[in-house]
């Protein structure tokens, strides 16, 4: 059983910044991808940012390079940096350690609100 425990998401105004957490309970170099996953009311789970164990990063159409995620692997700890936020980025954010199609963990989610 893998553990993720997001961390950093709050309230934040248009054009502000945000970074998540994502702790993992066990190391990073065992996870395949660990990424980020959100999910706004009434849309599609959409990717936002991935990393694989070899460190190869992934980011989702609609970040158009605002997003960084990075890893720290001495603490097991992923992280996304959120800049230029805008409204439609308002979203809970799920952090993801995928396995295999069989094997994905998730983590509860922050909620990332971006308004004035």
């Amino acid at each position: 059983q893998v553990q993720l425990v997001e961390s950093g998401g709050g309230l934040v105004q248009p054009g502000g910044s945000l970074r998540l957490s994502c702790a993992a309970s066990v190391s990073l170099f065992s996870i395949n991808v660990i990424g980020w996953i959100r999910q706004a009311p009434g849309k599609e789970r959409e990717l936002v940012a991935s990393i694989t164990s070899g460190g190869d990063r992934n980011y989702g159409d609609s970040i158009e390079g605002r997003f960084t995620i990075s890893r720290d692997n001495a603490k097991n700890t992923v992280y996304l940096q959120m800049s230029s936020l805008k409204t439609e980025d308002t979203a809970v954010y799920y952090c993801s350690a995928y396995y295999n199609s069989l094997l994905t963990y998730w983590g509860q989610g922050t909620q990332v609100t971006v308004s004035s």
